[in-house]
């Protein structure tokens, strides 16, 4: 889909326009197979394919502030991942203010089931930036979802969430509460916190942010690494030297630079 083809989304900061567009030119010309997973125009997906068909899955989501972004800013991953030997599945969720959660965490939870269904990969992996790194952690952690999907835990061989949010509760450092956690009083900042939810048996974890990203973020990895490493969990946290909390997303589809490589590693047999 092209960026008119969607409903008018919340106006981003000058920074995240900056960062939109910048998306958009990395990804021109980087054609993928749309599919759709529910019948909102943002209930669809992009399926970018390995060469071997029994290759690694990746469905990696972007961010945005749960408020904007598109499937089609992750294009750019796609030349990277797909010559490192994985798929790469980009789906697109409902957006706040309109939908608030758990709306989008469940469309997530839609979009793997259908990567299930219709892919039948050996091993998936979820990841995705900013508050796509929420959703997929949150995914990572949780089981109540899977269990109403029929979904098996092991399903989910690792999460690689880029600089990611994992906890929404006081004392997160967040400035402002995000609109897409709905109204006061809901519970919801608890409930929608990856590090709250740490709900055994726990995939192994690639967490990664910039050195320079926003300071709440990075401490909230050291401490979602921490409670990670606590419970037995495999967790390597990867600072991107140089990167701000947009640049760690461009790390993402440089096939020499810092997280490619190593995600690739991570998502090895």
């Amino acid at each position: 889909m092209k960026r008119e083809d969607y409903p008018p989304q919340e106006p981003l900061s000058e920074a995240g326009e900056r960062y939109g567009a910048e998306c958009w030119r990395r990804g021109a010309g980087v054609q993928g197979e749309e599919f759709a997973y529910g019948d909102d125009p943002y209930q669809r997906l992009l399926v970018f394919r390995a060469p071997r068909p029994e290759a690694p899955v990746l469905v990696f989501w972007h961010g945005g502030g749960w408020t904007s972004g598109y499937k089609e800013w992750m294009a750019f991953m796609a030349p990277a991942l797909t010559a490192g030997g994985v798929t790469l599945v980009s789906p697109g969720y409902r957006l706040a203010p309109r939908h608030v959660f758990p709306t989008g965490f469940d469309d997530c939870a839609r979009a793997v089931k259908w990567t299930l269904e219709h892919l039948a990969p050996r091993r998936l992996f979820l990841g995705g930036h900013s508050a796509g790194g929420h959703y997929a952690a949150l995914l990572a952690v949780r089981g109540d979802w899977q269990a109403a999907r029929g979904v098996p835990r092991a399903a989910i061989a690792g999460c690689l969430p880029v600089s990611g949010v994992f906890d929404f509760t006081e004392g997160s450092g967040l400035s402002v509460r995000p609109r897409f956690l709905g109204p006061e009083g809901s519970g919801a900042e608890r409930d929608a916190s990856p590090l709250h939810r740490l709900e055994p048996p726990l995939p192994p974890f690639l967490l990664a942010h910039g050195d320079q990203d926003f300071p709440h973020l990075m401490r909230q990895a050291e401490t979602f690494e921490a409670a990670l490493r606590r419970r037995g969990v495999p967790v390597e946290r990867l600072v991107l030297a140089g990167r701000n909390h947009f640049g760690a997303s461009y790390a993402a589809g440089e096939p020499d630079g810092p997280w490619v490589p190593r995600a690739l590693r991570f998502m090895s047999p």
